[in-house]
């Protein structure tokens, strides 16, 4: 079964930098794209950044120049590094996988699996 585990989060003061990492369990890492999405309070959730099978790479217009994603696929993992933070990137933090098969995955077809989130918050 697949399983997220996202660590890194806390709180910085604005202008600071954290470094955010989600291990996956359970399954071939990235073979159908990862990223983050994130839920300020009493927002919906957005897109942060995509990091595809591929290397393809896109990033949320308010986080572009600021975040960086990577993977090391050795370890099974998915990092986000966010420099340059600001008290509006508060917000929990989501890492996601999709799990397709190849073929749903070939066909569009996703099965995204969550991480449990982790709080980010950034102070003025």
């Amino acid at each position: 079964q697949v399983h997220l585990e996202e660590s890194g989060g806390g709180s910085v003061q604005a202008g600071g930098s954290l470094k955010l990492s989600c291990r996956s369990f359970g399954y071939v890492f990235n073979s159908c794209g990862m990223g983050w999405y994130r839920q300020p309070p009493g927002k919906a959730r957005e897109l942060v950044s995509t990091l595809t099978e591929y290397g393809a790479i896109v990033y949320g217009d308010s986080v572009k120049g600021r975040f960086t994603i990577s993977e090391d696929k050795a370890k099974n993992t998915l990092y986000l590094e966010m420099n340059n933070l600001k008290t509006e990137d508060t917000a929990v933090y989501y890492c996601y996988a999709d799990a397709a098969s190849p073929k749903d995955c070939a066909d569009g077809s996703p099965d995204f699996v969550w991480g449990q989130g982790i709080q980010v918050t950034v102070s003025s």
